[in-house]
């Protein structure tokens, strides 16, 4: 750019030559320069040449400065250039009226540019081409890709000029076709996201090079080679993500090298054989392999484990506690005494009564070994089949999750009496000693993030619940009294199951009832409920108070920042970022609006949960690196 405008002091003699460097500039420098010469070209009309001479060299002196801009302009080209690429998408149309620095973008929830000095260090686009196909060959598709004219080689080979990149996250915008080898040339990214796309083919091998990645998400594509087994090299991998894919082979035994690895989710493909043993992975703490053929005895797990999902495979055996937490082991369900109850009791004294639950007293009781239960007493109709109730105990027994309060046994007081007239029975239930959800909120002024972890907490048991036994277990007493923490805040799901139960007892009264629609009533009653304990994190204590004719009447608060500011708890907008707290009102509101023909599943619920809960972490981190270096 300098060198241009010392060539033209030499060159330019005369008006006609003037003319055309004003017209030829304004179209190859950038925006600050194209000023610069306007007023050049103003003086012209209004000055002699003699002034003129003068003023260019004034101008030339000013432009042999050191330019910081120059770079800027080489990656504001990229990103234009980009765009083009991507043919335009509408969360990109804020560029069309933007004269300013890109980098001064204002960040939004579906496109974010950060820089750092004159390069890009993080850039996200966040699409709107959703929709997928059944079958996808790796050609452009009418209406759901990008145009058959796209080349993912060439897109590739422009984005790698922002050679300072980070974090990359060009989630549904309709790229199709095989993830070019070239990508590796990004050596400073840390996250790589291209999910919901139609990438096809196999990972790129040299992404085994990319070894700053510390997340990799490629979720929601076509990729259908073997899984690679090179993803042991990714030495600093934390998120390891490429579910709903169409990728072979078996799960990848290298990446048990990689001790930072905290969540694994393979769901969703066509991976089979063996589990390895993942002890090693001392970091894990999501495990997601639903919906592969993978066909073995469970291996041993991690202590940190504190999810795992792996339904709809061949695992031999039902996934206990044990294999969920390692050595950290909730006891076997067993039958207890009337006796052994009444002694940990004192004969269900009244200073051991906790309170009445929504089904049966409940009392606090004390094991041999020191560890406290709590025990609900319920009396059984005579309609109750002991045969039934038995069987249904024991698939209750068998339901273990870390956000479920555990069922250590059962009683049945009364048992071999030729009829259940009189017939008690009694759960008795790891005792979890912080209170309920509803009341801790009422007394701490929990943080968003707080808020949104217990949520994602109960969304996880609530679909365990639903899709991780058979049959799935529904109306599970959803409410944030049932919502009960732990030593760690760690929020357990009480009273799920009892539908079990309340059913046998009432069999009659539910005869003749289509059992899909009775099944959907259900599904519906569970995400119905759960968006009243959303709604209550949103605005607090008062929800459960007022029920649902308050959100009801309110919910169009939540259109506005002003509406949203009367209604949304103080505590919550003051911890929250705009973005997170925008995810977490669409879900809530899919799951309470009573025009919703079909709710969200709870996989549905718990993704947006998720993705909100990674928004505000992200925006924490920011805030608090702005502070330190403030």
């Amino acid at each position: 750019m300098r060198e241009f405008f010392l060539l033209l002091v030499n060159e330019i003699t005369t008006a006609t030559w003037i003319s055309k460097v004003c017209f030829l500039s304004l179209n190859l420098v950038a925006k600050f320069e194209v000023h610069l010469l306007q007023i050049l070209c103003l003086m012209l009309k209004v000055c002699s040449m003699r002034y003129f001479y003068l003023y260019l060299v004034v101008l030339t002196w000013f432009l042999s400065i050191p330019s910081t801009h120059e770079l800027q302009l080489a990656q504001t080209q990229v990103l234009l250039q980009l765009r083009k690429y991507l043919e335009y998408p509408t969360s990109l149309l804020m560029l069309e009226n933007y004269y300013g620095d890109l980098c001064s973008l204002p960040a939004s929830a579906n496109v974010a540019i950060k820089c750092e000095g004159n390069s890009v260090i993080e850039l996200k686009i966040m699409g709107d081409r959703v929709v997928k196909v059944d079958k996808f060959n790796g050609y452009a598709v009418p209406n759901k890709t990008l145009s058959v004219s796209f080349s993912i080689d060439s897109f590739v080979t422009t984005l790698t000029r922002l050679t300072n990149l980070r974090v990359l996250r060009l989630v549904s915008l309709g790229i199709w076709g095989p993830l070019p080898d070239k990508i590796h040339r990004l050596s400073l990214l840390q996250v790589l996201d291209l999910s919901s796309n139609f990438l096809y083919g196999s990972v790129p091998p040299r992404v085994s090079t990319m070894v700053k990645l510390h997340t990799l998400t490629l979720d929601g594509n076509y990729l259908n080679s073997t899984m690679p087994d090179w993803l042991g090299s990714l030495s600093n991998l934390n998120v390891l993500s490429l579910k709903s894919n169409h990728l072979k082979g078996s799960f990848p035994s290298s990446l048990c090298k990689i001790s930072s690895l905290a969540d694994i989710s393979l769901s969703h493909n066509n991976l089979s054989g063996a589990l390895p043993d993942l002890t090693a992975l001392s970091s894990l703490h999501v495990l997601d392999l639903r919906e592969n053929h993978l066909d073995s005895e469970l291996p041993l797990m991690p202590k940190a484990v504190v999810t795992i999902l792996l339904s709809k495979n061949s695992f031999s055996g039902f996934i206990s506690q044990v294999a969920k937490l390692g050595t950290q082991a909730t006891p076997t369900c067993r039958q207890f005494s009337i006796e052994e109850l009444k002694e940990v009791t004192r004969n269900f004294d009244l200073s051991t009564y906790i309170g009445e639950g929504s089904l049966g007293k409940m009392y606090k009781g004390k094991l041999e070994n020191g560890s406290y239960v709590a025990i609900r007493c319920l009396a059984l109709s005579k309609k109750c089949s002991m045969q039934n109730l038995k069987a249904r105990l024991d698939l209750l027994s068998k339901l273990h999750h870390p956000n479920l309060v555990s069922l250590l046994g059962h009683c049945i007081d009364g048992d071999g009496q030729d009829d259940s007239s009189g017939l008690k029975l009694h759960l008795v239930y790891e005792y979890v000693p912080y209170g309920n959800y509803h009341t801790y909120m009422s007394e701490k002024a929990l943080k968003w993030s707080e808020r949104l972890a217990i949520l994602i907490g109960v969304a996880k048991a609530v679909h365990f619940l639903h899709t991780g036994v058979i049959p799935g277990c529904f109306r599970n007493q959803l409410k944030a009294h049932n919502v009960l923490l732990d030593e760690h805040h760690i929020p357990k799901l009480s009273d799920y199951g009892m539908s079990m139960i309340s059913e046998e007892i009432e069999y009659l009264e539910v005869k003749g009832e289509n059992p899909k629609s009775c099944q959907r009533e259900k599904l519906e009653d569970d995400v119905y409920n759960f968006g009243l304990i959303s709604f209550e994190s949103l605005v607090g204590p008062i929800a459960s108070e007022k029920g649902v004719e308050f959100f009801l009447h309110d919910k169009v608060s939540f259109d506005s920042q002003d509406g949203r500011n009367k209604i949304v708890d103080p505590v919550v907008l003051n911890t929250c970022c705009p973005e997170s707290l925008s995810i977490a009102i669409s879900i809530t509101t899919k799951c309470l609006s009573p025009e919703s023909s079909s709710p969200p599943s709870f996989e549905d619920v718990l993704w947006n949960l998720q993705y909100a809960a990674q928004v505000q972490a992200i925006a924490d981190a920011d805030q608090k690196s702005d502070s330190t270096t403030s």
